[in-house]
């Protein structure tokens, strides 16, 4: 789960991160990932607790997993948009609507800046699609203009690093021989609504009210399989495709990621289990109103 460096203009980085090679790669990665996070976005759907009739904004909507959620809660009443600025996973998330006979309107746009009416959604939702905001503060002010009187907002973010071992753990294996890169929670990134209290801040700078978190915590299967090897060969994968290793051994060695890689496979296969590799993962559910 790579962070991308601070773009100069507001989200250009972004745009181009998520459209380039990196948003391919996403794109052969995205069913994995969508199973292994369904659990945090059943628990941020059931705090959104979406109804029947609603209109909902599904922001950084990716493929599409929580947009068909979402429409099949509001029913043909509802209407369900997914906004996403990586064109590739939109374009698996539309040919996953007409297969799945869903009427969602997918559109590639930067939630940051909305384009839509004021007073347009009941409800506005995300699943690890918020904290790439360059200036979360005013994105979260635009976002707000778009709910109607009453309306809320709900949302899964990560919590620590350290509480997360799908990042943590294989940059602990290669600790000794690899230095690693601080994560900056204040900067874009899975991390940047990690601090509570920024989270409550930025909201509360934003206009909302009846801001609440909650902890969710439940394991994350960061390699599945029929056996110990099989386990780690699908996390060994997962974990070079898409992560901070990949960007942290680019300017290695051959020998550096030679040893990188035996040392990670061998924390990976000391936690395989019945279920598959099981690692820590930690999130906030956020709740919040107009």
């Amino acid at each position: 789960m790579e962070t991308p460096a601070s773009p100069a203009q507001p989200n250009a980085e972004q745009i181009e991160y998520w459209n380039g090679p990196v948003g391919q790669r996403w794109l052969t990665y995205n069913d994995w990932l969508d199973e292994r996070t369904a659990a945090y976005g059943r628990a941020a759907f059931q705090a959104a607790a979406p109804q029947p009739g609603e209109a909902v904004l599904d922001i950084g909507c990716g493929a599409g997993a929580t947009s068909f959620e979402l429409a099949r809660a509001v029913g043909a009443q509802g209407s369900v948009i997914g906004v996403d600025i990586s064109a590739p996973l939109l374009g698996r998330a539309r040919e996953r609507a007409a297969a799945q006979g869903l009427s969602v309107d997918f559109r590639e746009a930067d939630a940051s800046r909305p384009s839509f009416a004021p007073a347009s959604f009941d409800l506005l939702f995300s699943r690890f699609g918020v904290m790439f905001f360059d200036d979360p503060t005013a994105a979260f002010a635009e976002l707000r203009k778009t709910l109607k009187p009453g309306g809320r907002l709900a949302f899964a973010c990560w919590q620590g690093p350290e509480l997360n071992d799908w990042y943590e753990l294989p940059l602990t294996a290669i600790a000794d021989f690899v230095e690693r890169t601080p994560v900056d929670t204040r900067q874009p990134g899975p991390f940047a609504f990690s601090d509570a209290d920024h989270i409550r801040e930025v909201l509360t700078a934003a206009g909302f009210g009846s801001i609440e978190l909650q902890p969710f915590a439940t394991p994350f299967y960061l390699g599945r399989g029929a056996t110990r090897e099989a386990m780690a060969d699908d996390a060994m994968e997962q974990v070079f495709r898409v992560g901070p290793i990949a960007r942290l051994l680019e300017a290695q060695s051959e020998e550096v990621n030679a040893r990188a890689r035996v040392a990670i496979r061998a924390a990976l296969l000391g936690l395989a289990g019945d279920e598959g590799l099981e690692v820590g993962g930690a999130t906030w559910i956020v709740t919040a109103r107009v």
